[in-house]
């Protein structure tokens, strides 16, 4: 764990090599309590010895300097926790009543790194291994589960955190206008933001939740609430690799920020479910064909009107999948990202499996020839008027696909 993961170790922390799941069997040795709190050794941020009470060290003033952010960096840990440094890694699984085998497997599986034996883990860190092993020896979750919480949960808020402060400490502050450096803004920007952040994602987790649970128990049997039927598109930037050389960092930044938000705020507007960016492609989702078609060119037509960005191509398949931690998987996936792999610019091209379920909703026609007939049919008073359809399918010719084989792409447009 460092200090800037989990708020409990700092960086270089336990450099003798002992791993967090190699404690020995009775207390630790070399780890008395100090006063400060902080673990022996350790600076709350560089692994360098010297105090972090006056930042005082050995050295001259670059060691003052040094210990003076390293101090700044213990307070923020200890303002964001709540709480001092008080257990080793041992002490901690101790006191929570789980082995140290299953806390070192819980704290790897939320990203934390092994940190020896230092004193750097404080009590919400005990109170989460109590919880996560009170819902194994309940019944509640398998040891596997568990893990697998951990895991899922680290990866998605660790992700979350860098997103924040980077652009918290980029957007919100200008040290050359306030005399301050970004090092001496932080601790009140975020002794501001804190409680409203927190507040702010318990809700958003609430509805996510929701969401996620309304979506499964609509399921019609338990295998189809893991391996699911939907329809799962690659929207990719054309020429991103060649933008690359030509765009400054900064630039290129902007860009995959604008593509990523663009496609976000689509996806979610017309009921999709973005899946991950890869920066210059995203991955959606969606319970409906129709919804996914509709997403699939309303990214081509937004991107298209905008000037800054390349030109877009969009594949999709519809079929089974399976969803593990928040991502998809199959060969529904692979399908889809075949396919955007081969579309033309700024087109949209789906499978065999995908046309069929437009048809079969009402949103293309089966076959254009009829649909056509019926329209004539109309018009002359001899027959119905077709329905209302949405799209358009024009079939493409087919072609091998690699570890797919011969693929039938449609290309998705809209009807008139």
């Amino acid at each position: 764990m460092t200090a800037d993961e989990s708020g409990g170790a700092p960086r270089g922390a336990g450099a003798e090599g002992e791993a967090v799941g190699e404690a020995p069997a009775g207390e630790p040795a070399g780890d008395p309590a100090r006063s400060d709190g902080a673990p022996e050794g350790a600076t709350g941020g560089s692994g360098e010895s010297g105090s972090v009470e006056n930042g005082e060290g050995d050295g001259g003033g670059d060691d003052v300097a040094e210990n003076g952010e390293n101090n700044i960096a213990v307070k923020l840990e200890q303002l964001i926790l709540g709480a001092e440094r008080r257990y080793t890694p041992f002490q901690a699984a101790r006191s929570a009543g789980v082995s140290m085998d299953l806390a070192a497997r819980f704290w790897r599986a939320m990203g934390f790194a092994d940190i020896g034996q230092v004193k750097a883990l404080t009590e919400a860190d005990v109170l989460a291994l109590r919880r996560l092993a009170g819902l194994v020896e309940a019944g509640l979750l398998s040891e596997a589960m568990a893990v697998q919480v951990a895991r899922s949960t680290g990866q998605t808020t660790a992700r979350l955190a860098d997103w924040q402060i980077d652009s918290f400490l980029e957007g919100l502050t200008e040290p050359q206008d306030s005399g301050l450096t970004r090092t001496e803004i932080t601790y009140p920007l975020v002794e501001l933001l804190l409680p409203e952040l927190e507040e702010f994602l318990v809700y958003v987790w609430r509805r996510q939740l929701a969401a996620a649970t309304g979506r499964v128990v609509q399921a019609q049997d338990d295998a189809e609430m893991v391996n699911r039927r939907l329809a799962v598109g690659f929207a990719d930037l054309v020429g991103f690799t060649r933008l690359t050389r030509r765009l400054e960092e900064e630039e290129l930044g902007e860009l995959v920020e604008a593509f990523e938000t663009t496609a976000a705020d689509l996806v979610a507007a017309h009921g999709g479910r973005l899946i991950k960016t890869l920066g210059d492609e995203v991955l959606f989702a969606a319970d409906d064909a129709g919804i996914a078609a509709e997403i699939g060119l309303r990214l081509i037509e937004t991107m298209g009107h905008d000037e800054t960005m390349p030109e877009l191509r969009v594949g999709i398949a519809f079929g089974t999948v399976t969803t593990r931690m928040g991502d998809v998987f199959g060969t529904t996936v692979n399908l889809a990202s075949r396919l955007t792999s081969i579309a033309p610019k700024d087109t949209v091209l789906v499978d065999e499996a995908f046309a069929e379920e437009l048809g079969r909703t009402g949103d293309a026609p089966v076959s254009e020839a009829d649909a056509a007939a019926a329209e004539k049919a109309a018009q002359e008073g001899t027959g119905s008027p077709p329905p209302p359809y949405r799209f358009a399918l024009q079939p493409m010719w087919q072609r091998p696909v690699r570890g797919l084989g011969v693929v039938e792409p449609w290309m998705l447009t809209r009807r008139g």
